[in-house]
């Protein structure tokens, strides 16, 4: 184990033997040895959580010896991701557009170690970037939020606005408009991933708006969110997993942007043809990724079929959803 000169522990995970790599598109046949560094806690409930599981999947499956850190705050990242890509790391992973930065310094230094950020903006000779298409879950969600909302006032609540949460909101509110035109949505930034009284004091606020649905969207302040929701007897709707199988009472849906499938993905790609400076994004078309979670009981037949009919055009191309 490793600790940062801020205490961030950094834990190397027992893997069976790494596999040989016949890697085209960056680098030379060796050993790969991959790295994530994580923003949150590994019990977030959330984005960094699905980053570490993802990882004991890379270790079990495609026999890849990993690492991981947790906590990562902004002034550790170049430290962070350096130490990692010195010990010999073939791919590093900063779990998350605010890694954009500091990878693009280190890999200038590393040029031998393959860099990946989750959301991130650019990517380079020994950089690529992996996302999910936002726009379109955000604007399948806001259509249902329509759809189902009784008092046409529904709430988003996020942590900060950067690229993938603008295309969240705007999905979002593009898809409720077409539900219902003389609606509103309210969007709050709270500032802060993990707070989970700031998450709940969000919530609160738009309920007593009138919002009677709720789609929280951070780590480990959403349960905050959520109990709102739960304590105020209105609804919610779920990201990253299938949220009615922890909050059945009060979720509707869930926008599933399967962060473990995409990490196993983009790792399995590095060990079979390897990756390259480019940005791999994932859609409806990849199910495996992105999906939408179960329905809840209460929602109407002919809704769901609505929806259903919703996704079969956007993921034939008929229905483009525009970033923001």
């Amino acid at each position: 184990m490793k600790i940062t000169r801020r205490g961030l522990l950094a834990t190397v995970a027992l893997a069976a033997p790494a596999l040989l790599l016949a890697r085209t598109g960056f680098a030379a046949s060796g050993t790969l040895k991959a790295a994530i560094v994580m923003p949150g806690a590994i019990t977030d409930h959330g984005w960094s959580q699905s980053g570490y599981e993802a990882m004991g999947v890379v270790t079990e499956k495609l026999g890849i010896e990993t690492a991981y850190s947790e906590k990562v705050t902004q002034p550790d990242h170049v430290e962070v991701l350096s130490d990692y890509a010195r010990r010999g790391f073939t791919h590093v992973i900063g779990h998350g557009g605010e890694f954009q930065d500091a990878i693009d310094r280190v890999a200038a230094r590393f040029t031998d170690t393959r860099f990946i950020v989750t959301n991130g903006l650019h990517a380079a000779d020994n950089v690529s970037t992996a996302d999910f298409y936002f726009s379109q879950p955000a604007y399948v969600l806001g259509f249902l939020a329509g759809r189902l909302s009784k008092s046409g006032k529904v709430g988003l609540i996020q942590a900060q606005k950067f690229k993938f949460t603008n295309d969240t909101l705007a999905g979002f509110e593009a898809g409720f408009k077409v539900a219902r035109p003389d609606g509103a949505v309210f969007a709050t930034w709270t500032g802060d991933w993990d707070d989970v009284a700031k998450g709940k004091e969000a919530a609160l606020n738009q309920i007593a708006q009138g919002a009677d649905i709720i789609w929280p969207t951070m780590d480990s302040a959403t349960q905050g969110a959520l109990q709102a929701v739960r304590e105020k007897g209105v609804k919610a709707f779920g990201l990253y997993y299938d949220a009615i199988t922890k909050w059945p009472d009060i979720m509707l849906q869930s926008s599933i942007l399967d962060v473990k499938s995409l990490i196993v993905a983009l790792l399995t790609t590095a060990r079979d043809e390897g990756l390259t400076g480019k940005n791999y994004r994932y859609d409806f078309n990849s199910p495996d990724v992105v999906r939408l979670g179960t329905f809840a009981s209460e929602i109407p037949a002919d809704t769901a079929a609505e929806v259903a009919s919703l996704m079969s055009r956007i993921k034939s191309g008929q229905l483009v959803i525009e970033p923001a």
